[in-house]
C-alpha cells in the first residue's frame, strides 16, 4: 500500500501518529502497530516519515473498527520513502480530499461539546479527514502554553487543540512560538487554507463521566508552502 503523508501530529514524547491518502483509492489510510509509532519513523531520524512524503507502507492488515475505520497494520521493516510530492501536486490532493462541512468526513454523531467538538466512544464514520474552513482559522498560544486554532464550517464553531508535530520544538511538549507565529500571520495575511481534522482516541476529560473521541486539528496546511517538512 502506497500513501502520501498527510497527517503527521505529536503524541507523548518520542511518540507520532501518522496518517496518508492512499493515492489508489484517495482514501485516508493510518498505519497502525500494536504499541505507538515511536519518532524513530521519522527522516529527520532515518525513518520513512514527512509531510508530503511518499511512502511505500509493504503489506498491511485492516483493524479498523468505528470511528478508527482508517487502521491498518503494518511492519515498519518494510516501509520506507519513494519520493516527497511535488507542492503544486501534494495541494491539489489535499484540495481533492476536503469537505466543507465536519459532518460530512465524521457524520452525525459528531456533536459540540463545550468549545469542541466529540463522538461517542465506538461511533462515527471515519475518525479523519481534510476540512476546507468557511472562514479563515484563527490560531494562537494560549495563556496555558497550549496551541489552539478557532475554526468553522458555518455549523459547528470549535475552538480546537493543535497536534501538528511541525509546531512543537524536538521534546514535543514545548510550542515552536516563532514557527506557530509566522503560520498565524500568513493565515491573517490571506494564504489559502486547509485542516487536516481528526479524533482523537476515546479520552475521559477532567469533570467527564464518559470516554469521547475529540476534534483535533491534525496539521495546518497552507497554499504558500503545502509540503513544509521537518527535515
Amino acid at each position: 500500500m502506497e500513501i502520501v503523508v498527510s497527517h503527521l501530529t505529536r503524541m507523548q514524547s518520542g511518540y507520532i501518529c501518522v496518517a496518508g491518502i492512499e493515492t489508489v483509492t484517495g482514501k485516508h489510510i493510518r498505519p497502525v502497530l500494536r504499541g505507538r509509532l515511536t519518532n524513530s519513523l521519522l527522516v529527520r531520524y532515518g525513518g520513512p516519515f514527512d509531510m508530503g512524503a511518499v511512502v511505500q507502507l509493504g503489506s498491511v492488515r485492516y483493524e479498523g473498527r468505528p470511528p478508527e475505520v482508517e487502521d491498518y497494520a503494518f511492519e515498519p521493516v518494510h516501509a520506507h520513502r519513494l519520493s516527497v510530492a511535488a507542492p503544486a501536486d501534494f495541494w491539489s490532493l489535499l484540495q481533492r480530499t476536503a469537505l466543507p462541512a465536519l459532518a460530512g468526513i465524521f457524520g452525525p454523531s459528531l456533536t459540540s461539546h463545550g468549545p469542541g467538538c466529540v463522538v461517542a466512544r465506538g461511533e462515527g464514520i471515519a475518525s479523519l479527514g481534510c476540512l476546507t474552513p468557511a472562514s479563515r482559522p484563527y490560531l494562537y498560544i494560549s495563556d496555558a502554553g497550549k496551541i489552539r486554532v478557532t475554526v468553522t464550517d458555518g455549523q459547528f464553531h470549535a475552538n480546537l487543540s493543535v497536534s501538528d508535530l511541525r509546531f512543537y520544538e524536538p521534546d514535543q511538549q514545548t510550542p515552536a512560538r516563532a514557527t506557530v507565529a509566522a503560520a498565524a500571520q500568513r493565515i491573517q495575511a490571506g494564504v489559502d487554507v486547509l485542516l487536516s481534522v481528526g479524533l482523537g482516541r476515546p479520552y475521559r476529560a477532567a469533570g467527564d463521566d464518559v470516554e469521547r473521541h475529540w476534534l483535533q486539528v491534525n496539521n495546518i496546511h497552507l497554499a504558500d508552502d503545502p509540503t513544509w517538512q521537518l527535515g
